[in-house]
């Protein structure tokens, strides 16, 4: 079975390419093992900012009116493509 790949897809007119780097990086430290990869895409609609896992959307920043915080991300992330794994300090709280 292969490993889910998230997609961040950015706008790079609104210069979000950085912010895509970081969540990406950190999705790669947090799920070294669970994970086939994080692809960051240039979006071909203005201002779109979105996450997926495979084709499963698990963040849209319009839909959501913000950015994602980073272990709000972790969280989504993790839900879709290893739902056992703990997150540490950065699961969601009673977890």
């Amino acid at each position: 079975m292969s490993k889910p790949v998230v997609t961040i897809e950015y706008c790079p007119k609104c210069g979000w390419l950085l912010r895509a780097a970081y969540l990406a990086q950190e999705l790669l430290t947090t799920f070294q093992e669970e994970l086939g990869g994080v692809l960051i895409k240039p979006a071909e609609i203005n201002g779109r900012f979105s996450i997926t896992v495979d084709d499963q959307l698990v963040f849209d920043r319009k839909q959501q009116g913000r950015f994602p915080e980073t272990k709000e991300l972790k969280q989504l992330v993790r839900d879709v493509a290893c739902p056992d794994k703990p997150l540490g300090h950065s699961d969601k709280p009673g977890a």
